[in-house]
């Protein structure tokens, strides 16, 4: 068994505070016994206990749960290392201190016994509770984990159909009124998908993986709409590398599209932006049109920027924020904002 050499110092370090409290109390009921000989055995017997039964339970099949022995050996266990330790432990104090606790007539040698007893019994006690405590915790964190993963999962497939519902539709109308458009929007749609097939595999990919996917998106969407649409990305070589979910930032793009550029003749253009804030503590991405303004789909109740929201509140809880506000010239810029402390990179979970 592997064993965490960092945990086990913790675990001496505190018999080692543990050992120094006793022989305090026990000054407070025997003022004649010196602490510093009291000090000693105290030492020499709880750091015994503590070697023969933590580092002992490492020889032993343990629990998963627990990392100690069941059944008989989590009694044998401490039991036989209370004893040890308290043989060993006294030797090596009566050896220090040049006295006899074997030998002794006063009743320190009961007092002794009783005293490494409950002592010993209570740090067992301890250390099971907080290996189990540990273990319980673990498990929480990973499943926390998980349920984040799947519902980001979730997510992300209510919002795939919800683009392709959209682009079909689009498609089915270009059918019967250009053919050859219709034909170049497919060709297209077939490249999109596939380029997203291995992002939609992951939970997170680099916001460079991100916008080549908006350029995707928008070499299909300027097929349907043609010089109506024009745009632009923008992507800081520093920030290629931060991790985002899959399709974060599309949705704000379709809405753009939608309900900003194409209710006008002209059209528009849609400028996609990322930035550091806070002297590099935070991430913005930016999504600006010069279209229509933001409509009643776009008021913060719209399918894509709901999605977006909670995208953001799974991953970075408070600390993730969308606004949406409307440009005093005309169009609309919607701003997401997290935490760059996040934005280390996890391994994919591939299925």
């Amino acid at each position: 068994m592997r064993i965490d050499w960092l945990e086990q110092l913790r675990h001496l370090l505190q018999t080692v505070a543990f050992c120094l409290v006793i022989p305090a109390i026990q000054y407070a009921f025997q003022p004649e016994r010196p602490y510093g000989i009291a000090l000693t055995y105290s030492l020499c017997i709880g750091v015994l206990c503590w070697a023969f039964i933590d580092l002992g339970r490492h020889l032993l099949t343990s629990s998963a749960e627990t990392g100690w022995p069941t059944g008989w050996r989590a009694v044998a266990l401490p039991a036989g290392g209370i004893v040890a330790g308290f043989a060993l432990g006294t030797l090596l104090g009566d050896w220090w201190t040049g006295l006899s606790t074997w030998g002794s007539g006063d009743g320190q040698l009961r007092i002794s016994i009783a005293i490494t007893l409950l002592a010993g019994t209570a740090g067992t006690y301890w250390f099971h509770t907080r290996g189990k405590s540990a273990w319980l915790a673990a498990r929480m964190a990973e499943a926390h984990g998980q349920a984040t993963e799947a519902r980001l999962k979730l997510l992300e497939t209510q919002l795939e159909p919800h683009m392709l519902f959209n682009t079909l539709a689009n498609l089915r109308a270009l059918i019967a009124t250009d053919p050859a458009r219709a034909q170049h929007m497919l060709d297209r749609l077939i490249a999109y998908l596939r380029a997203t097939l291995a992002a939609s595999r992951s939970i997170e990919h680099p916001l460079a993986d991100e916008f080549a996917r908006l350029a995707d998106y928008l070499e299909l969407m300027a097929v349907r709409m043609g010089p109506r649409l024009a745009y632009a990305l923008d992507l800081p070589e520093a920030l290629q590398a931060v991790p985002v979910p899959p399709l974060l930032l599309q949705p704000l793009v379709e809405n753009a599209i939608r309900h900003g550029l194409e209710p006008q003749v002209a059209g528009g253009r849609i400028e996609v932006r990322a930035r550091l804030l806070d002297g590099g503590a935070r991430v913005q991405l930016g999504v600006h049109d010069n279209g229509a303004g933001p409509g009643a789909a776009t008021a913060g109740t719209g399918f894509g920027l709901r999605q977006v929201r909670e995208r953001l509140a799974t991953l970075h809880g408070a600390d993730g924020t969308l606004e949406l506000i409307a440009a005093p010239a005309g169009g609309t810029s919607v701003t997401v904002t997290f935490p760059l402390k996040n934005a280390h990179h996890r391994p994919d979970r591939r299925g």
